[in-house]
């Protein structure tokens, strides 16, 4: 069965391995996604080397149909982030 973690279960796994306050492990997890987020928006590349590598992908305009109606629609070009496992992450996960 999967078991989903949400950002309070990041929160409270930090502060049992790090042994900080609650409040000191939301702000350091509220930290890296900022910056992620931040350098992401600027169009740069984060590298985690052994977990993996965020980049932005540009996306061209296309045509797509509504599944409701069937109708043909045009789906707008657009920038959408991506993330790449590295090495390190993927033989963990085999």
């Amino acid at each position: 069965m999967e078991n989903n973690i949400n950002k309070d279960n990041l929160i409270d796994y930090i502060v049992s391995k790090v042994e900080i306050s609650k409040k000191d492990a939301a702000m350091a997890l509220d930290a890296l996604t900022d910056k992620i987020t931040e350098e992401l928006r600027k169009g740069n590349k984060i590298t985690l080397t052994g977990f993996g590598t965020f980049k932005v992908s540009k996306r061209a305009a296309r045509e797509g149909v509504n599944p409701k109606t069937g109708e043909r629609i045009q789906i707008a070009a657009m920038t959408v982030p991506k993330f790449k496992a590295g090495k390190s992450l993927k033989e963990a996960i085999k």
